[in-house]
């Protein structure tokens, strides 16, 4: 740290051309040539860790269309926000496992779109023996960047995140440190409880351009510390005490506005912790508006003008979404 070349993370697989958490999705970034793959971690009502975006599913599976679910869709305050669906703890692993994959956007992504219906959701442990195994057959060290989702969440519902966690990586084998670990969150408390339970790992905060972080804001309420004071020189300093590393919206690394751009990566560099960066993706909607290229939001714009100013930067870690151009850019 800092790395010669930014480690390439295959954010969910490679959902640019399948839907996001599938094994063929993550089957593609691994062939591609990815560092390592990022499932996102949730829990299903028999506490069985499962890798979808989110806990709601109605985006990326077939469960409105399931009539023996529909007593399922509730409301539910979701990180303070309410949502209305379907939620992986309302399932058991059983009952989710019959369920089917969609591609989350595909008014942007109608070639992905077109896997739809095709596989089940996976649990966190089959990812890891996936990724254990194509390590294996590559020859090469695979990582797997594990991100808790919604932790304060889940443990106010009765789930002891960090013990489940702990408990998947030493079954799997991950626990030991033999294999690439890194676990983030976008709430320190549950990253400072899976390393309480000696979890060798690199861990990282993840910051939100935006906000305050919900495990502060449930117990400070307004007054939590939002996201941009920690990434100040003070706040930079308190971190590292806690983790190795951060990873912030591309934007915070694109404005010029502070704390942001290329001084954001200096000072946490100075600070001892690695900078991870996301998401990358090619089409016209998710790039800043200076490298958008014509009136289609789904065309690809000059995503390699963009990525190039975050490489410049410095960083040591990105998340992209099309795995082959990930590793072309940055590799």
């Amino acid at each position: 740290m800092p790395r010669a070349r930014p480690l390439v993370i295959g954010h969910r697989g490679a959902p640019g051309y399948r839907p996001e958490h599938t094994r063929s999705s993550y089957e593609l970034a691994l062939a591609m040539g990815v560092d390592a793959v990022e499932p996102d971690v949730v829990f299903t009502k028999d506490a069985v860790a499962v890798v979808r975006h989110e806990n709601e599913i109605s985006g990326t599976t077939d469960v409105a269309d399931r009539p023996e679910f529909a007593d399922r869709r509730t409301t539910k305050p979701v990180d303070g926000v309410p949502q209305t669906g379907w939620f992986t703890e309302d399932f058991t692993w059983a009952e989710l496992s019959t369920l089917r994959c969609r591609e989350r956007l595909p008014h942007l992504r109608p070639g992905s779109a077109a896997f739809d219906d095709t596989e089940p959701p996976l649990r966190l442990r089959d990812l890891l023996d996936l990724v254990a195994t194509a390590s294996r057959e590559q020859g090469r060290d695979i990582g797997i960047v594990l991100e808790i989702k919604h932790a304060t969440f889940f443990g106010a519902r009765g789930f002891d995140v960090a013990a489940l966690v702990a408990a998947e990586l030493r079954d799997a084998g991950w626990a030991e440190g033999a294999h690439p670990l890194f676990v983030e969150s976008f709430e320190l408390t549950v990253l400072r409880q899976l390393r309480a339970r000696g979890i060798p790992a690199t861990y990282v905060y993840l910051v939100e351009a935006d906000g305050a972080p919900f495990d502060l804001v449930a117990v400070h309420g307004e007054a939590a510390t939002p996201y941009r004071d920690q990434v100040s020189a003070a706040g930079l300093a308190r971190l590292a005490e806690e983790v190795d590393g951060i990873s912030v919206d591309k934007a915070m690394l694109l404005s010029a506005s502070p704390p942001g751009g290329a001084e954001l990566v200096a000072e946490a560099h100075a600070a001892g912790l690695a900078v991870f960066t996301w998401t990358c993706r090619p089409e016209n909607t998710f790039l800043t508006p200076a490298f958008r290229r014509g009136e289609d939001d789904a065309a690809f714009g000059d995503y390699r003008a963009e990525w190039a100013v975050l490489r410049d930067a410095g960083i040591d870690g990105v998340f992209v979404d099309h795995a082959d151009l990930g590793v072309a850019s940055f590799g």
